[in-house]
């Protein structure tokens, strides 16, 4: 190479481009000393496998979230002393004063402890998913950090007596409402209760008596589900330990109520008989058979009771905190009306948050949701006592009961019936 070629490689861009990833490396690492080695070897892994998208809530992108759970929980806590290190001298002294360098040593091992449960809900996945492993490595973020969080605040609302209360809120109307079956009836009866969470109210119905499938289609979610479930990963009430609030310092009375302690399961569930889960989503779930008749077409406005056939579907179908979480709400009515038997019961508690920034196709007023209901073939209840009435249920949703701050849905229940025969006209 001639001086003038070395020359125009110093004076060009080609010795920038070998040198910037290698100097965005170095600061990295000074920066974030949980930079992790496979960090750095996704920034340049370039194959198409490596670059295969999942879903925000699939089992590969939760069971990696899971397993990244502690570096990115490190990563965030390294961001927070850099933020405290910005502070002027005299202020950084104040903050020593009161203690605030502890809080963030105190949230390093909070993080250690809450990553007990995390590793057991990561082993076990892999046991029961062993495909796993082979898996290419997905690179979460701290989107992917806030779902683990969610689905760990989720075994409090769901399986602690701290929840109790939350629970007994948004739980009565529904228990009430199929506590009227006779219970000599309700074992031959098919309930499907979507977007279950964590599973305690589906839980709760097949206690009833009931044939309950928990549907969800988060695996941040279902994951979690699975360990209590499990009678290797829990086995016994109050077996698990977390600390559910400690990430998050804002509308906090102390340090003591910010890193408190919860146990559970207050109960351990497990499957049975008559209680199983449905992984996936919702609009993939089909009519169930019914014995060994024939199955029909499908219970929907354009199918009339085909003669000489069983009618078959759900008998209820109890939506929680659900319908608005759909990004197409008609159809996610559409399919409650084709998945129930003639004669079933649609039941609902919860708002309408609908998914904003134009994602949900449409977003609906109250009004407009019981019209489109009826439209679609719902009789909805119309009487004004009795456990089928109308209510609004003021209720919080995985809240915290000491914070400083509340956050209150007036949350509408409602009980809608699918005809015993298709309405003439329809």
């Amino acid at each position: 190479m001639s001086f003038s070629d070395l020359r125009f490689v110093v004076a060009s861009d080609v010795l920038l481009a070998c040198f910037l990833p290698l100097a965005i490396l170095i600061l990295s690492y000074k920066h974030f000393p949980s930079f992790a080695l496979s960090d750095i070897r996704d920034l340049f892994a370039f194959s198409p496998r490596n670059r295969r998208r999942h879903g925000h809530f699939s089992l590969e992108r939760a069971y990696y979230s899971f397993s990244q759970y502690a570096r990115l929980s490190a990563n965030e806590l390294s961001r927070m002393r850099s933020s405290y290190a910005t502070l002027s001298r005299t202020n950084r002294n104040i903050g020593y004063k009161i203690g605030y360098t502890k809080k963030l040593d105190h949230l390093r091992d909070v993080t250690s402890l809450n990553t007990v449960v995390v590793d057991g809900i990561v082993e076990l996945a892999l046991e029961e998913f062993p495909f796993l492993k082979d898996e290419p490595v997905i690179n979460t973020d701290f989107a992917d950090l806030g779902r683990v969080r969610e689905s760990l605040k989720h075994f409090v609302r769901d399986w602690s007596e701290e929840g109790a209360t939350e629970r007994a809120r948004i739980f009565t109307p529904i228990i009430n409402l199929l506590s009227e079956v006779d219970a000599g009836q309700r074992g031959q009866m098919k309930v499907l209760v979507p977007g279950c969470g964590l599973g305690r109210l589906a839980w709760e119905i097949s206690q009833l008596g009931f044939d309950t499938t928990a549907n969800e289609l988060s695996f941040f979610m279902t994951l979690s589900l699975r360990f209590l479930l499990s009678t290797k990963a829990t086995t016994s009430v109050n077996d698990h330990q977390l600390r559910p609030y400690a990430h998050w310092f804002s509308h906090q009375r102390s340090n003591v109520s910010l890193f408190r302690c919860i146990s559970f399961p207050d109960v351990v569930p497990r499957r049975s008989a008559n209680f199983c889960l449905v992984e996936g989503d919702f609009l993939d779930i089909k009519i169930p058979t019914t014995g060994t008749k024939a199955k029909p077409l499908g219970w929907t406005k354009d199918h009339a009771n085909a003669p000489g056939t069983q009618p078959e579907g759900f008998d209820y179908i109890v939506t929680l905190f659900f319908i608005d979480t759909s990004l197409d709400v008609l159809t996610t009515i559409n399919h409650i009306y084709t998945l129930l038997r003639p004669g079933g019961t649609w039941i609902n508690l919860g708002p309408l948050l609908w998914t904003g920034g134009a994602q949900a196709k449409v977003e609906l007023s109250l009004d407009e949701v019981l019209n489109a209901a009826k439209d679609i073939g719902f009789i909805l209840a119309s009487e004004d006592n009795g456990p089928a009435s109308r209510q609004t249920v003021e209720c919080e949703y995985t809240g915290d009961k000491n914070a400083m701050m509340r956050w209150i849905y007036k949350a509408e229940f409602w009980v809608g019936r699918k005809p015993e025969h298709r309405p003439s006209g329809i």
